[in-house]
């Protein structure tokens, strides 16, 4: 059976942003700032921050923007040293090169997952800060990473692209670390086509980051209502003193993200059992397994990685063209040419790219598949049923049953 719709197709816009969109479209209302007051980006700040239980958002234009912009909010020197997993996608060493710095990479696990003791190996005296990407929506130890981080004063920015709703011990992920970064892109839980937001409890680092995002004069008063001293007190110092790098979100892209919020848990709660539908029946192969969660992690997965078992490059090749020919796209991240995840095509990291052999094994024999909140059953189990089947054809193993 082939599935009737791509996996890659996005859930629709809720009907409720079309009068907005409506409105602005008719005014040309576009611009944060044009406002005085409430401008659509400005109360999407205020209910994502409410959503998050943090103290401050700032929405930018994607995620890798808010990467960029925490980096530049803790006033790190140029070239400082970035300590950042060798399994993320190409956009989070990016920023670190465009925040003036220099990425360090460090060993990923089978599970894709930081390895803790090559991570805290390669914590020394002269790494200023920590990125820890919590690589399609997978957690890695923040409780081992916490401790290590903060008994070295060095603090830890979470890259959740992948991990709106996912939870660690009970704490919303994106809210542990120093900052939160999350990613709008169309392929995540919460679609504007681009966008990202930025969360934190620091008064002086959101104020660095609201400036430098493009709050020209006295725009930043814009962006938060409540009385608060300590963050009167950060912009003040700050006015007048950072560059402007333009980074803002338009009131159209929030006013698509903002019906979609109150989507949230149900997107987590279906995607989590679509999830763990599927890995159930790829468990069933030898060829394929799926890596068990974290216990303290309550995940929101839109999507499944899986490893081959004792298979050679021709046999992924060969199981990923078969899949493809049977209508699911599978990405090998390590045999796909020029994949943005594979560490050893970022030519632009400053001193080279690093040997990683235990990450790079791993990538030679993850896969990637789609898997949206929206799919239903039957759906899931074509998706499950093509991999088998897919595996069957080039492994000779015979398809056992699946589905109901």
């Amino acid at each position: 059976m082939m599935l009737t719709s791509s996996v890659y197709d996005a859930e629709p816009i809720p009907e409720a942003a079309r009068s907005e969109i409506d409105r602005m479209l008719r005014s040309g209302d576009l611009f944060r700032y044009t406002a005085p007051e409430d401008a659509p980006v400005t109360l999407l700040e205020q209910e994502f921050a409410a959503m998050m239980g943090t103290r401050y958002a700032l929405a930018v234009s994607s995620c890798s923007a808010a990467l960029f912009l925490s980096l530049k909010a803790l006033g790190l020197p140029r070239d400082a040293r970035v300590l950042i997993p060798g399994f993320t996608f190409a956009a989070v060493p990016s920023s670190v090169v465009h925040a003036d710095c220099v990425p360090v990479l460090c060993e990923v696990g089978p599970d894709y997952r930081i390895d803790i003791d090559d991570f805290a190996a390669r914590l020394t005296e002269d790494i200023s800060a920590v990125i820890v990407s919590h690589m399609r929506g997978h957690t890695s130890d923040m409780d081992a990473i916490m401790q290590l981080a903060d008994a070295e004063g060095i603090p830890v920015i979470e890259d959740a692209a992948h991990s709106l709703g996912t939870t660690w011990n009970g704490c919303k992920i994106g809210t542990i670390g120093r900052a939160g970064c999350f990613s709008f892109q169309s392929y995540k839980l919460v679609n504007a086509g681009e966008g990202g937001i930025l969360v934190t409890d620091d008064a002086d680092m959101v104020a660095r980051a609201v400036i430098m995002s493009g709050a020209y004069e006295h725009n930043w008063a814009k962006h938060f209502t409540a009385p608060d001293p300590a963050l009167d007190a950060a912009f003040a110092r700050w006015q007048n003193q950072l560059p402007l790098y333009n980074l803002r979100m338009g009131n159209l892209s929030a006013a698509i993200i903002r019906p979609q919020l109150s989507e949230v848990p149900r997107r987590v709660h279906d995607g989590r059992a679509n999830h763990d539908h599927v890995a159930a029946l790829l468990d069933t192969s030898p060829w394929l397994s799926v890596p068990d969660k974290l216990l303290p992690e309550e995940r929101a997965p839109d999507s499944i990685q899986f490893n081959l078992v004792d298979m050679n490059d021709h046999e992924a090749r060969s199981f990923a063209e078969a899949a493809a020919a049977r209508g699911v796209k599978v990405q090998v991240f390590g045999l796909s040419t020029d994949n943005a995840r594979a560490f050893w095509n970022w030519h632009f990291i400053p001193g080279g790219v690093p040997d990683l052999p235990r990450t790079r094994a791993m990538l030679m024999r993850a896969c990637d598949v789609r898997l949206p909140a929206r799919l239903d059953r039957d759906e899931l189990d074509t998706v499950a049923g093509t991999l088998l089947a897919a595996v069957s054809d080039v492994m000779g193993e015979p398809l056992r049953a699946y589905g109901t």
